[in-house]
């Protein structure tokens, strides 16, 4: 949608082409249905919330950076907020008034929208540039411009109806494979697939993660504030984060869970001694300060049963799966908890630690990490370099970054590159 508007808005004559029945179905259930479209802080933090090819998306963001994108959705009649975090959510709360607005925008510019159409093949010619050829032997230092640079023209593209449609210029921005059910199933990769061009394979990211501990399952719906998280491959550590945290029934997910997943690859869950997720409950209160708080609420409670003694420390509903891991049985008196106990529980408190396993794969993924090599990308306009005419952008992209409005932000901002650089290119 917004490569469609920018182009339009840079005097092409667009069509749109999109497989469902509506446009925007992913962007309507970002952020839970609020659309989290970008974050409002600096540009540095924004470059360092970007994990996979930074340096590729200097030209993009320059282009369009974040606070190109909030104005140019005000610009649009959308009011915003911001929330924690510097996230930047629509004022109205909901992720349809996004989707509006880039409607509205693409119907004034004259955009052709066809719906419940996919495209199937991208249709291409050989071409020479003898110029290239030129300037290339040249700075090799030979006086033979040869018989040129043999290259590939992408002229249009083949729908699911049959028809064939002629452009001067494609852009395709088809997504990744995460989230299904709205219609994302890497088809951008099976489109290039009779071309060399280079993918580097998919994953899912931004993805709860799964634990073997059976026992997790109590805990279901427990969210966890204010916590410390460890991940470890192997005896390495990978990922550390304060935050937020949800127990789900298969194992771990909510916002550090999430952002820990964009540091794991596939390989690691098969890494010797695999992955151990190690949970800091009282990240504020050193082993001392909180062995010192231990004696204290023991001292003020010597007469009640271990298993009544957590609840001032505690969430109740994590209660009773502490006291199980911590070995102490239950019904002793915490008077009669002893020294090697007390130092199991504390480091249960500091360290309480699961086997990951796995991932809940694409279906639950936020993004996707992988997609098209940006080595086949010009980062100044989003053009492939081996197929003339063909630009790409978003998830279909090798690019991702961390939750909280980035990725859209990613979205935006070689959209936007992308539209204008090919219209741009006819002129």
């Amino acid at each position: 949608m917004i490569a469609a508007a920018k182009a339009a808005e840079n005097g092409g004559r667009v069509c749109l082409i999109e497989k469902n029945e509506k446009l925007g179905k992913k962007l309507f259930i970002t952020g839970k249905g609020r659309c989290n479209f970008t974050n409002a802080c600096e540009p540095e933090a924004l470059m360092e919330n970007v994990l996979t090819n930074k340096r590729f998306l200097f030209g993009a963001f320059r282009y369009f950076d974040n606070r190109a994108v909030c104005d140019y959705f005000e610009s649009l009649g959308l009011k915003y907020k911001i929330e924690r975090g510097n996230r930047v959510f629509p004022a109205s709360d909901h992720s349809s008034d996004v989707i509006k607005a880039l409607e509205k925008e693409l119907k004034r510019r004259g955009v052709e929208i066809v719906l419940n159409t996919r495209v199937c093949q991208l249709l291409t010619k050989e071409e020479t540039d003898e110029g290239q050829a030129f300037r290339e032997e040249a700075e090799a230092g030979s006086s033979d411009t040869g018989n040129g640079i043999h290259f590939q023209r992408v002229y249009g593209v083949r729908l699911s109806d049959g028809r064939e449609l002629t452009a001067d210029r494609v852009i395709l921005a088809v997504g990744g494979s995460s989230y299904p059910s709205t219609g994302a199933n890497g088809e951008g990769e099976k489109l290039l697939g009779s071309f060399s061009v280079a993918l580097v394979p998919s994953e899912p990211s931004l993805v709860p993660l799964v634990t073997a501990e059976e026992e997790i399952g109590q805990l279901q719906g427990l969210s966890l504030k204010n916590v410390n998280l460890r991940v470890f491959v192997g005896e390495k550590k990978r990922y550390e984060e304060f935050g937020e945290l949800l127990f789900t029934h298969f194992g771990l997910s909510g916002p550090i869970v999430l952002s820990a997943s964009c540091n794991l690859k596939e390989a690691d869950y098969h890494e010797k001694g695999g992955i151990k997720a190690e949970i800091d409950l009282k990240p504020a209160l050193s082993e001392k300060e909180l062995d010192q708080r231990l004696l204290r609420d023991f001292s003020e409670q010597k007469n009640k049963l271990f298993r009544n003694s957590l609840g001032g420390l505690l969430p109740a509903k994590l209660i009773s799966y502490m006291v199980k891991c911590s070995g102490i049985k239950p019904d002793k008196p915490v008077n009669l908890v002893t020294k090697e106990e007390r130092k199991r529980l504390l480091s249960l408190l500091k360290r309480l630690s699961f086997k990951v396993i796995g991932n809940r794969g694409f279906d639950e993924a936020i993004i996707t990490r992988g997609g098209v090599n940006v080595k086949e990308i010009n980062p100044k306009t989003m053009e492939f370099k081996k197929l003339r005419g063909l630009y790409a952008a978003g998830e279909m992209l090798d690019v991702d970054a961390y939750t909280g409005g980035f990725n859209l932000q990613i979205a935006w901002a070689t959209g936007a590159l992308a539209g204008a650089s090919c219209c741009k290119a006819n002129r």
